[in-house]
């Protein structure tokens, strides 16, 4: 799983952090002069790209909001990429990360097969012992959607 998102993941979350880098700064905070500096590439009043640090301070922070949260208002898993063969996303993703295909039966009953564990090497014979979580709680993703 966490291959994945090493592979997957990391170019996607700095394909998310690009707009931080080179967007206009927010509307609380006045342009320093470090970010009104002429570049290389153009005159002055191009901005430069931030470091990271300046980006992530120019993100928005609000209270989170919890009341009214419920599991229930989110989907969980989907019937797959392929409805049809009856694998879920989780059994979907467990697929991915086998070390050692298992046998797929009937209503994507998984049987055999391997996984290893990038963080301490330890091997699982048995789908059923894994777990496969969202990237981001799904309490936070309420609250993101609740802030004003």
């Amino acid at each position: 799983m966490i291959k994945n998102l090493m592979r997957r993941g990391l170019p996607a979350l700095a394909l998310c952090a690009l707009p931080l880098l080179s967007s206009a700064p927010a509307a609380h905070s006045a342009p320093t002069e470090s970010a009104l500096r002429p570049t290389p590439a153009g005159p002055a009043g191009v901005r430069a790209p931030l470091p990271l640090y300046e980006a992530v301070d120019r993100l928005p922070v609000a209270a989170e909001h919890r009341e009214g949260y419920r599991r229930d208002l989110y989907k969980h898993w989907n019937r797959g990429l392929n409805p049809s063969d009856g694998c879920d996303t989780r059994k979907e993703v467990i697929l991915s990360e086998a070390v050692e295909t298992p046998q797929v039966a009937a209503g994507c009953k998984l049987t055999g097969g391997s996984w290893r564990s990038v963080y301490d090497a330890v091997v699982v014979t048995d789908a059923a012992r894994l777990d496969v979580d969202h990237f981001v709680p799904l309490a936070e993703v309420y609250d993101s959607e609740q802030t004003p």
